[in-house]
């Protein structure tokens, strides 16, 4: 079998590590060879080189287009994912409460799926005090919506709040915000992971103390996380004040100061993960931005959910209506089909739908990668599966 940088279309729905644009990967492809006629590939510079900072520096740049960032707020990379991401939050965030008003404080979480549910367990084993602010789980007995504020457990006194933490898209569950409820928590800083949607709808960034998202699911590799963060909160406490208040430090290769010190480069930062990202906001811009692309997100979603929700008896869909993640449509079948569903499904060329292993079922991923094309497809097998089946 000759080798090519061609491919058919795949109709690829997996979770992460996620679909890219063939034409990114084909770009890239050459650039893993040898990167503007150096001699060597992206992979090979140095990630302190001219080239590599350009590429650090042009994918700031291009984020900060397309998010409207405002002058507020800076952007940096670290190496690793969300369970990274979430672990440096808990240790960073509060190094700069300390700063700020010289107590460790408590941290929020709102749970409302598996991710933040990982997020709050893993603050409180670093020994942080918490206060889980809402439990979804526990007000509707299962994972699948997100309360309405008044059945939050928000603290009468905030001024001892470090941060609230919450996830805005869980991919397991299949559940996103779709309003910002955090006004509720006044003069505290709101941290969001962002890691399954960032790019995938319009974002007031002003809001947020920081944004957190690993790439490997919207919008690059597997290996580089985006963090956008308001820059007074990277004044943090020195060492020996940490310590005498029992804050764990953090690692200096997840240290926000540092990091955006020496521009996402303080380490040998995977530059060719950071490329990938590069090429896929450059081709974001050219089709549009991220106006464009909510709206072709918003017509995938409502395909799939419409298709799901006219054959009730085939098809469960766990999420409330009000809470549905447009990027991970989580849903069940009746009556053991689901062997039935995924063999014929793969027969079609239409892969990675099976749900995630802790809740079963199924779980299409439309990230932006994913074509208007391939929804459609999928949810044509959607129907004909269904009514072979009722």
């Amino acid at each position: 079998m000759s080798k090519t940088l061609e491919r058919e279309e795949p109709h690829y729905f997996g979770a992460g590590p996620a679909l890219l644009p063939t034409s990114v990967l084909q770009e890239a492809a050459y650039d893993l060879v040898n990167y503007q006629g150096v001699g060597i590939g992206i992979g090979e510079i140095s990630h302190r080189s001219k080239q590599a900072g350009e590429v650090i520096d042009n994918t700031k740049a291009n984020l900060v287009s397309l998010l409207n960032i405002p002058d507020t707020h800076e952007v940096f990379f670290l190496q690793g994912g969300g369970t990274t991401g979430f672990s440096s939050i808990a240790s960073n965030l509060t190094a700069s409460f300390v700063k700020k008003t010289g107590k460790k404080g408590r941290a929020a979480y709102a749970i409302t799926g598996t991710w933040s549910k990982k997020s709050a367990e893993e603050a409180q084993r670093l020994g942080l005090d918490v206060d889980i602010v809402l439990d979804s789980k526990k007000v509707d007995g299962k994972f699948g919506s997100i309360p309405p504020i008044d059945k939050w457990n928000i603290p009468t006194d905030l001024s001892n709040t470090s941060y609230v933490y919450y996830c805005d898209n869980e991919t397991v569950n299949g559940v996103e915000f779709k309003e910002f409820p955090f006004e509720k928590f006044p003069g505290v800083e709101v941290v969001a992971d962002m890691s399954s949607n960032i790019l995938s709808k319009k974002l007031d960034v002003s809001k947020y103390g920081l944004i957190m998202a690993g790439a490997q699911k919207n919008i690059g590799l597997a290996g580089i996380t985006i963090y956008i963060i308001k820059k007074s909160l990277l004044e943090q406490a020195d060492d020996a004040t940490l310590r005498t208040l029992d804050v764990p430090l953090s690692p200096i290769a997840v240290h926000y100061p540092t990091a955006v010190k020496n521009n996402s480069a303080y380490n040998t930062i995977p530059i060719f993960t950071v490329h990938i990202v590069n090429l896929v906001l450059r081709l974001l811009i050219k089709n549009g931005g991220v106006d464009a692309q909510q709206k072709i997100n918003e017509e995938k979603a409502s395909l799939l959910y419409d298709a799901l929700e006219n054959f009730p008896q085939v098809y469960e869909l766990p999420a409330s209506t009000d809470a549905r993640s447009h990027m991970n449509v989580v849903f069940t079948l009746k009556d053991d089909l689901d062997a039935d569903f995924l063999e014929q499904a793969a027969e079609r060329k239409l892969n990675g739908l099976k749900g995630h292993r802790s809740v079963g079922g199924m779980r299409a991923s439309i990230y932006n990668a994913v074509s208007l094309n391939s929804v459609q497809e999928l949810t044509k097998f959607i129907i004909e599966f269904a009514e072979a089946h009722s």
